[in-house]
């Protein structure tokens, strides 16, 4: 089988040098790096610490785009879509501070975007705790040649499907910026204090909420041209459609109380990525969902990643209309094929 054009839309990067915002603002919870002396021959490698506690060590394919773009050359993958690592996101913070932080980080992706046009797309962040706010860096966003935006599952206490998003929605669909949609925080943490629990079972927990929260609060209904992917395969909500159609048609009452449209019709009407991990379950998701609604996603660099992003997808034997699609053809469907139009590379596709 040919080796089709690869983007893979779920990747994350972060800036090799990152201000001291908890300085600069007063308070602390941001994220800083403290980079580890190299030996010879190893790989550069960062702490990236909230205040002194430890979050996570990182390597240089964190944020040097030159080291990213020889490792997509092995494992190819054509392009990246990069957003920043979701703990960045700030939402805690006053919206004035999360707007610094934001603008930052857009800048730091957009000047990644502007560099190597051929290998890399970008999602800006927002200060989605002000939507006012937030409308205003979406423009800029824009402006600055970012594709769309990355958001999380929730904001603080309001879930996607809360009526004081709806403007950005709406903002985002007549600006022709599409929304990615990341687990964060998530959900339960006081009881999964071991064994990794909060990524193995938050994780999809949360992307299911996101899509349940969306479809219930009618966003979809409202905003038929906002074009939303999921992160993590859509979570767990593919394997438990069924029981959340069920509940919609058992209890109604409950459940329908701001939309009246069964949340099976919207299957199709937004994408989820491909990081799924398991052949059975992306053969079951692009059953449900059509090869047109799922994207390569990796999680790039991480190793709650596919290591070695497309492989599951090229082992599976699909045909090369559905293989297509997967690896490169449904992203730009979601990127928007009008805006993909004036790219230099993607215009071909």
């Amino acid at each position: 089988m040919p080796d089709f054009f690869s983007i893979d839309i779920h990747t994350h990067i972060i800036p090799e040098h990152i201000p001291d915002f908890g300085s600069r603002f007063g308070y602390g919870g941001f994220v800083r790096l403290e980079h580890l002396p190299r030996s010879p021959g190893a790989t550069c490698c960062a702490n990236m610490m909230i205040d002194n506690r430890f979050f996570r060590t990182i390597q240089d394919n964190c944020w040097d785009p030159e080291v990213r773009i020889r490792e997509c050359t092995t494992h190819k993958v054509d392009m990246q879509v990069l957003s920043t690592i979701p703990v960045m996101f700030s939402y805690w913070a006053k919206p004035a501070d999360c707007l610094a932080v934001s603008e930052f980080l857009n800048d730091h992706i957009a000047g990644i975007v502007a560099r190597y046009p051929d290998r890399y797309l970008g999602l800006g962040t927002l200060p989605m705790q002000d939507p006012a706010m937030a409308i205003k860096e979406l423009e800029r966003c824009r402006e600055i040649g970012l594709s769309g935006i990355q958001i999380g599952s929730h904001i603080n206490d309001k879930n996607l499907g809360d009526p004081s998003f709806f403007e950005l929605y709406a903002a985002c669909e007549a600006l022709d910026m599409c929304v990615f949609v990341h687990p964060w925080d998530m959900m339960g943490q006081e009881r999964m204090q071991k064994y990794w629990l909060p990524w193995l079972v938050g994780m999809p927990a949360e992307s299911s909420l996101a899509i349940c929260s969306m479809i219930f609060g009618g966003v979809f209904e409202k905003f038929p041209g906002l074009r939303v992917a999921f992160a993590h395969g859509g979570g767990s909500f593919p394997i438990t459609l069924g029981r959340i159609q069920h509940g919609f048609d058992c209890r109604p009452d409950l459940v329908a109380v701001d939309n009246p449209v069964a949340p099976k019709e919207y299957v199709g009407r937004f994408w989820i990525d491909s990081l799924v991990h398991d052949a059975d379950a992306l053969r079951f998701v692009l059953n449900l969902f059509g090869a047109e609604k799922v994207c390569l996603g990796s999680d790039y660099p991480f190793p709650l990643g596919e290591e070695s992003p497309g492989k599951l997808i090229r082992s599976m034997g699909f045909s090369e209309a559905d293989t297509r699609k997967l690896l490169g053809s449904s992203a730009i469907g979601w990127l928007g094929r009008e805006r993909c139009k004036h790219h230099p590379v993607l215009q071909r596709f």
